[in-house]
């Protein structure tokens, strides 16, 4: 059996190179992570239901009506408008996180690249928009039932 040289015989990591060996995140630092981008899209899945429901409704009143188009495309147009604002809201959404103290968590290029991370980050948006969407409902107070409800109500 005769020695291959490889590259890193002929060449060894320096001190530098052995610093940008990163240790996985600790839990403390995966925590910080999920609520980093919780947080945000907690206030985006906000505005963007309670955008749509209030959108949705007032199309279907007033131009649905007027056209005779479905509740579901007045739905759909509700979810335009809500898209709309969403991107145009967005950055304050950012700001008022940033203002909460939320700075960007203290982790290297390797670490904000590993697994563990990228799945603390997704959970985090994917909680944070779920909690905001559920919140977002609260414009569903405010309307009062359809005649659809009221004629099952009377039925039953």
């Amino acid at each position: 059996m005769s020695w291959k040289p490889t590259l890193s015989s002929l060449f060894p990591a320096t001190d530098q190179e052995k610093k940008l060996e990163a240790l996985p995140p600790t839990p403390g630092q995966l925590r910080y992570v999920f609520f980093h981008n919780a947080i945000p899209f907690v206030g985006f899945g906000f505005l963007d239901n309670a955008i749509m429901i209030v959108a949705g409704t007032q199309i279907e009143l007033s131009i649905g009506i007027i056209l005779g188009i479905s509740t579901m495309a007045a739905a759909a147009l509700g979810n335009l408008v809500s898209d709309l604002a969403g991107l145009g809201l967005a950055g304050y959404v950012e700001a008022l996180a940033s203002r909460l103290g939320l700075s960007i968590p203290d982790l290297t290029p390797k670490q904000v690249d590993m697994w563990q991370t990228r799945v603390s980050t997704h959970l985090g948006k994917a909680v944070g928009v779920t909690i905001g969407c559920i919140l977002g409902m609260f414009p569903l107070i405010f309307f009062g039932g359809s005649e659809e409800d009221e004629k099952l109500e009377t039925t039953n």
